[in-house]
């Protein structure tokens, strides 16, 4: 089956081209796309190929991971399902994750691709009410909401979120939703204006925000959820950690394989502290988030800052990759979505 696709064909290479899918079985939903949004962290570490699957890391020596169909996460309407699906039928609008493609270094996990071919517990149907691109960076959506919901946490209790960009938006959003003190700790002083309505802002410096927030005199921080891949910064935040607090990982560490496990525990162990290691996706916690997203206690549409024709798949890679103006949620809008 033919389809198009935004395809990483080498590191920083980018190209929108027509490529093959599979010919869809009694199982799969064949979706065509009318939004997907881009994990700017997770894809552009595959564009610059320093990762060959998921949160594993490109070593040398290993195979370049290219070509590869980028992304994981979109909305759109059902064009045919296969003799066995019974949940969906053509014309419903769902939110889909991962599609089959063919001739790819990975060709099981595909996301800016369309005609998508799905296996039907890929999906979820949108609700109404909203415009369906709220729901398009869903996967990305619900790893905040994943962090933001793990730490053990009162009303009025301090929240360090370490990172301003999508994940630690939501993260931060939800636990002011849970009646946290939010601090929201970055470098960019566009993403963190974004969060105000939500708690509290500062600008990261040499030491992480440390002083800034131990300055603010609203407690020891009972949860941290780190986003931006610093191991720095978790040390930074052990001197104001309440007893027994919590920390949440959600940053991507490429070295990961360096650490000594032992050593790193020995330094933490003291404090009593609880971690939660977050990664992936649920389809109990995607439709959770998608539920908090109908009610309005997750914000997706004010965080959109840009959004491209599929057809400029590069020109979006550019801006992401270079940074020469604010960008924080970037949106594909596909030929579908503009008849």
């Amino acid at each position: 089956m033919k389809s198009h696709a935004v395809v990483f064909t080498a590191r920083n290479q980018v190209e929108y081209r027509e490529i093959e899918s599979p010919e869809p079985g009694p199982e799969d939903v064949v979706v065509q796309l009318h939004h997907s949004w881009i994990s700017n962290g997770t894809e552009g570490s595959f564009l610059r190929g320093e990762r060959i699957s998921g949160d594993v890391a490109w070593l040398p020596g290993d195979p370049d991971p290219f070509p590869y169909v980028a992304g994981y996460q979109k909305v759109g309407r059902v064009l045919s399902v296969g003799a066995s699906v019974t949940r969906f039928k053509p014309g419903d609008m769902v939110f889909a994750s991962m599609s089959r493609v063919l001739g790819m270094f990975d060709n099981q996990y595909a996301g800016h691709v369309s005609p998508s071919v799905c296996s039907q517990g890929a999906l979820i149907p949108l609700p109404s009410g909203l415009d369906p691109v709220a729901y398009s960076g869903l996967v990305l959506t619900q790893v905040g909401y994943n962090c933001g919901s793990r730490p053990q946490i009162q009303p009025g209790q301090l929240a360090v979120i370490m990172g301003d960009g999508l994940v630690g938006q939501w993260a931060g959003q939800t636990l002011a939703a849970r009646g946290a003190e939010v601090v929201m700790v970055g470098r960019h002083a566009d993403r963190l204006a974004r969060f105000e309505k939500y708690g509290r802002t500062i600008r990261s410096g040499s030491d992480n925000g440390v002083r800034a927030v131990r300055d603010l005199g609203l407690g020891p921080v009972q949860a941290l959820v780190e986003t931006a891949g610093s191991m720095q910064a978790l040390r930074d935040y052990l001197p104001i950690m309440r007893r027994n607090g919590h920390m949440v990982i959600a940053g991507f560490y490429p070295k990961a394989t360096e650490v000594n496990l032992l050593l790193a525990l020995q330094e933490f162990r003291n404090y009593e502290l609880t971690f939660d290691l977050v990664s992936g996706a649920t389809q109990e916690r995607l439709v959770a988030t998608m539920r908090w997203i109908a009610d309005g206690r997750l914000n997706t549409l004010d965080l959109i800052t840009h959004r491209f024709a599929v057809e400029q798949a590069a020109e979006a890679w550019a801006l992401i990759e270079s940074k020469r103006e604010p960008v924080l949620g970037v949106v594909f809008e596909w030929p579908a979505a503009r008849k």
